[in-house]
């Protein structure tokens, strides 16, 4: 029993002293959205009916949250419209090409933030 204990001691210690000297893996770089056109994001955000559930601003609407600006990075932006996971429907690539998508997003993140709450009078306590 005490050459095992010793032994598994001797382990942990190796074990030990390699976890501490090893380097610290880095995260992995976050994928920065492609250049896209903010005009042709607005004329396919209209033209392929995100406004109906979105909002004309991105808003927001009754049947889909908010998209922006900028509450999304772009690679959870563009695997969502692939493969939503709620009632919007999936946008192959025969329907959005990526650059499309980019354009979405450049527009999406180009729409002006709204006030802070407090900025609003009629809010005001």
């Amino acid at each position: 029993m005490t050459r095992t204990f010793v032994a598994a001691a001797a382990l942990f210690s190796v074990v030990t002293a390699h976890a501490q000297n090893a380097p610290t893996p880095k995260p992995a770089a976050p994928v920065s959205a492609p250049a896209g056109k903010i005009e042709n994001g607005g004329l396919l955000f209209t033209k392929i009916g995100c406004y109906q559930c979105h909002g004309g601003e991105a808003q927001g609407g009754l049947s889909g949250p908010r998209i922006g600006p900028a509450l999304f990075p772009y690679a959870r932006f563009s695997d969502y419209i692939r493969k939503p996971s709620g009632e919007m429907p999936p946008y192959s690539t025969r329907v959005l090409t990526d650059q499309e998508i980019a354009d979405l997003f450049a527009w999406v993140n180009a729409r002006p933030r709204p006030p802070a709450v407090s900025s609003l009078p009629q809010l005001a306590p």
